[in-house]
């Protein structure tokens, strides 16, 4: 629908992203990982790190030989598979764009366990919907979910380009495309879209992260800021003009009134 290419929000509370540096770093280097190693290594790390709900609620058992974590863990390490590298660099395009100012609002450590119990909340929905699935769940969609929709709540009318339609470029208010987005992802779950795609993970991330915003959000951020404050805050501050000084006038000669400008004595 829409692909987002940058923001002119700029950072107010911290210095820099590093929360959001790391967890693309991680993500990155957990892909080139497992999929370097070959499609056999791939598979093995989907089975053993991916989350499937069948295994974690003991439905079915999963091969020994596959088995390197607790399956309750699965609700996190899930996030940091990618399926391959446009599934990879889609999910950090969207926490690039917007999760540098969720990390703004909420502040690093907040924003760590916001990112994290998204990512939970996707896979909790997603076995809930398919209690005994042995497909495995992999991606951060539903941490990028939360993350979305906080962005939505915290800066609707925010400017930002995006790529409609892949091909368009356009500055609009953040609301217009992220809206769309939110309603795209309950369509397709509802109408039971693609196979390949769990809706479903991305819907516990959207309501995770409408929750958690509420919740986490460092003191004084506002919720719902007008766009004239953002644009305001990214515009350079102008110099103050000094005024002229005036110069001083000189005292008025006082006017002699009578002949030949004598004062007429009492």
């Amino acid at each position: 629908m829409f692909i987002p290419l940058y923001d002119t929000n700029r950072l107010r509370h911290i210095r820099l992203q590093y929360v959001t540096i790391g967890l693309i770093v991680v993500n990155a280097l957990v892909y080139c990982a497992t999929s370097l190693g070959g499609e056999n290594f791939t598979n093995a790390a989907v089975l053993g790190l991916g989350f499937i709900p069948s295994v974690v609620h003991n439905t079915a058992e999963l091969d020994p030989r596959f088995v390197v974590i607790p399956a309750s863990l699965s609700y996190l390490t899930y996030s940091f598979l990618h399926a391959d590298i446009f599934h990879l660099g889609g999910n950090m395009l969207f926490l690039w764009v917007f999760g540098d100012n969720v990390e703004d609002a909420l502040g690093h450590i907040r924003y760590l366990i916001f990112y994290l119990l998204c990512a939970v909340a996707g896979a909790a929905f997603q076995s809930f919907v398919a209690w005994d699935s042995q497909v495995p769940l992999i991606g951060a969609s539903g941490a990028i979910a939360g993350v979305v929709v906080a962005y939505l709540i915290l800066y609707p009318r925010v400017k930002v380009w995006v790529l409609a339609f892949a091909r368009i470029p356009l500055r609009i208010p953040a609301f217009i495309p992220l809206i769309l987005w939110v309603l795209f992802q309950v369509v397709m779950f509802a109408a039971g879209g693609e196979d390949q795609i769990s809706w479903a993970c991305h819907i516990g991330g959207i309501i995770a992260g409408a929750i958690l915003v509420l919740v986490l959000r460092s003191r004084g951020v506002p919720l719902f800021a007008p766009a004239d404050q953002d644009d305001a805050a990214a515009a350079p501050e102008q110099p103050a003009v000094a005024a002229e000084p005036v110069r001083p006038q000189p005292p008025a000669t006082p006017t002699r009134w009578g002949r030949g400008n004598a004062s007429n004595p009492d």
